[in-house]
């Protein structure tokens, strides 16, 4: 079974890219379109999510939350949480994972209607999901939640954040994420500068975050057009030097040239290739886990730069 919250509208029985009200729905594994016959109570979705997030008397079960980035038709959604799902699943991810689901156009066209959708999907996110996800830390939490972002995703996560620590209750509440990846990040490099207000945030509300990024990621030099290359893409250029400690910078370029084969054709294989790349998994299940410090984890080495990079 596959979990999703959605806040994409209804039409007839399926969802359109336009925003909606929050559904939360549980998809059978040999469904391909989700309906609204998928819709379930909250509570029980809630309650499914943390049966399986795999607890033990010894181990903490584990929430994996799912952004997705622009120009995702909701199909293509839950094609990529699969995919996310059987690859930690390969090597040895016993938790759950779960997508936030907003309205994208399907069109690299539609990239500035697709921001504007995001700012207001993370008010959703903010209400839908941080909300309820930070009522279930309690001081004997079973659970580890963890955000994977891709794209502009992670533009959405950031301001979620924000909208958290703007809301009195939220805020006021002992609440963190304990991983945070970001792949491919639509988001600013420089706002992530130590002391930057625009992420400060989401910085405080977790235990580690790692930037998976790529020079050769074709499409978000297409952001940077758009955005008259004035703001360099996180998921481009990777963090600044002065950034916050806990922010790990993990460079993807050289793998990526190795591997290039191995993915679909097409511009958009430089900016999702993460997707079908079990070393990525690989990697991302020992981030996720949290064992091992980010330094001698063994999917990681040195470029010839010195940059720590997947290998």
């Amino acid at each position: 079974m596959d979990y999703f919250f959605s806040v994409r509208a209804r039409s007839g029985d399926h969802y359109s890219n336009k925003l909606g009200a929050a559904r939360y729905l549980a998809i059978p594994d040999n469904v391909q379109q989700p309906a609204r016959q998928h819709e379930i109570r909250v509570s029980d979705w809630v309650d499914r999510v943390q049966n399986e997030a795999g607890a033990t008397e010894d181990e903490k079960g584990h929430i994996v939350v799912f952004v997705h980035g622009f120009n995702t038709e909701q199909y293509e959604m839950l094609e990529r949480h699969r995919k996310i799902r059987a690859g930690l699943e390969a090597h040895g991810f016993n938790g759950v994972v779960i997508s936030f689901d907003w309205p994208s156009d399907g069109s690299v066209l539609g990239y500035s209607s697709d921001r504007a959708d995001a700012r207001r999907s993370a008010d959703k996110l903010f209400s839908h999901g941080i909300t309820r996800l930070s009522r279930m830390q309690t001081p004997d939490c079973q659970y580890n939640i963890h955000v994977l972002a891709h794209s502009m995703g992670t533009f959405l996560v950031r301001e979620a954040m924000d909208y958290a620590d703007d809301d009195h209750a939220t805020a006021q509440h002992s609440w963190t994420t304990s991983q945070v990846a970001f792949v491919a990040a639509d988001i600013s490099a420089k706002s992530f500068r130590t002391g930057s207000p625009k992420t400060s945030s989401l910085i405080r509300r977790c235990t580690r975050l790692t930037c998976y990024y790529s020079p050769f990621d074709e499409v978000l030099s297409i952001s940077e057009v758009k955005r008259v290359g004035v703001s360099r893409r996180l998921g481009r250029v990777g963090m600044p030097q002065d950034r916050p400690e806990k922010v790990v910078n993990l460079y993807c370029g050289e793998f990526f040239k190795k591997t290039r084969d191995d993915y679909p054709d097409g511009k958009s294989a430089s900016h999702s290739w993460y997707f079908d790349a079990p070393r990525f998994y690989e990697d991302l299940h020992h981030t996720l886990m949290g064992k091992l410090d980010r330094e001698v984890i063994p999917t990681r080495g040195r470029s010839t730069q010195g940059n720590l990079a997947l290998f």
